[in-house]
């Protein structure tokens, strides 16, 4: 009598094969399996001739516990993230984008498993992961974001076939209660422009750093890496860093003349075209010199990029126009960053129609 619970190989002899025994593993007829696993009763040919062949398929099956489900073997949780951090690269991901992956995963995640004793993918439930989430002091945006990478790095594993479900997707997201987009006053700009001119390293050249950040809306990476033949006249033309969406930005001409004054003996206005991380940091510091010689509170470079948006907007631009300055995959995007200035550019137009009607007045036809 078969034991229940398992699967059992035999061999199905066929003439002209003298042998009968179905334990016998010498010859070439057809192996079969019978038994039952996971409450599946099977009895069926597994087209192979090979005992040892058909022994290691029986046992991926056992280990599986599911008849025809053979599972990769599962990596221990530490090497998890290095796979999925690697198939990041692969994917030629924004390097900041894989930057935040690595400092989240592996220097924050890992380092709490670790602290707890999980070494195992298998270990980590939503429970743990929600014991995870309470050692964080992130504000609420990060917090969100920290639970996306979570769901991404499992939704990852999922994929290899190394866990059934993703525990990150059972963590709540915390609400976040947007901040409105604050771009630089006139009076701001005035200040940080003027700044350049006490700075105490090249002053021609942080001075041209911001006026093309200010007005091209590019990003402080693609800033840093604009080539010389990226600008034709007084276009830019890039791909951005962070979307690869193609961009066609015209510059001013006192922004032009401002680029034309750097001359460097390199290919790019602003870096040396090594590591792009090291150029980030050090113009951040740079900039962080220049908002603090200019007394403006709050200042960081992402504000160039909101005030050339903002003053679009605020001069009738359409938002269509504005997210395929900025780079934007979509204009919902665009809308959720700007949306306050938006209606501020109805409520103007609205305004300048109300103007015109008591200019000319207005007369009833009917």
């Amino acid at each position: 009598m078969l034991e229940r619970g398992v699967l059992h190989l035999f061999r199905r002899h066929y003439p002209p094969c003298p042998h009968t025994s179905r334990r016998y593993r010498r010859c070439n007829c057809p192996l079969w399996v019978q038994g039952s696993l996971g409450g599946e009763w099977i009895k069926k040919s597994l087209n192979l001739t090979s005992w040892e062949a058909a022994s290691d398929l029986v046992t991926a099956w056992t280990a599986s516990g599911q008849v025809g489900v053979v599972r990769p073997d599962v990596p221990p949780l530490k090497e998890a993230v290095e796979k999925f951090i690697a198939d990041a690269k692969a994917q030629q991901l924004n390097w900041e984008t894989i930057r935040k992956y690595e400092t989240f995963l592996d220097r924050r995640f890992l380092a709490w498993c670790e602290s707890k004793g999980y070494r195992l993918l298998k270990q980590i439930t939503p429970s743990v992961l929600a014991d995870f989430r309470k050692t964080w002091d992130d504000s609420a945006l990060y917090a969100v974001k920290n639970i996306e990478r979570l769901r991404s790095f499992f939704r990852f594993c999922e994929r290899m076939k190394w866990t059934s479900e993703n525990p990150a997707l059972a963590l709540k997201a915390p609400k976040v209660t947007a901040k409105p987009t604050l771009p630089f006053t006139d009076a701001d700009m005035k200040k940080v422009l003027a700044a350049c001119d006490t700075y105490r390293g090249d002053k021609a050249r942080i001075k041209a750093f911001i006026l093309v950040m200010r007005y091209s809306g590019l990003r402080i990476g693609d800033t840093i890496a604009l080539r010389r033949d990226q600008l034709v006249k007084n276009h830019l033309f890039l791909y951005t860093q962070k979307t690869g969406q193609p961009v066609r930005v015209p510059l001013p001409d006192f922004v032009v003349e401002a680029l034309k004054k750097i001359d460097n003996g390199e290919d790019h206005f602003f870096w040396r075209g090594k590591n792009v991380r090291s150029a980030v940091a050090n113009w951040s510091r740079y900039l962080a010199s220049v908002f603090d010689l200019a007394n403006v509170k709050h200042a960081h470079s992402h504000r160039f990029r909101d005030t050339f948006a903002t003053g679009l907007l605020l001069a009738g631009v359409p938002i269509e126009d504005v997210s395929i300055l900025l780079g934007h995959s979509n204009t919902r995007i665009t809308a959720r960053h700007y949306s306050p200035w938006v209606k501020e550019r109805q409520q103007k137009l609205e305004d300048r129609v109300s103007q015109a009607w008591r200019l000319t007045g207005s007369v009833q036809t009917t």
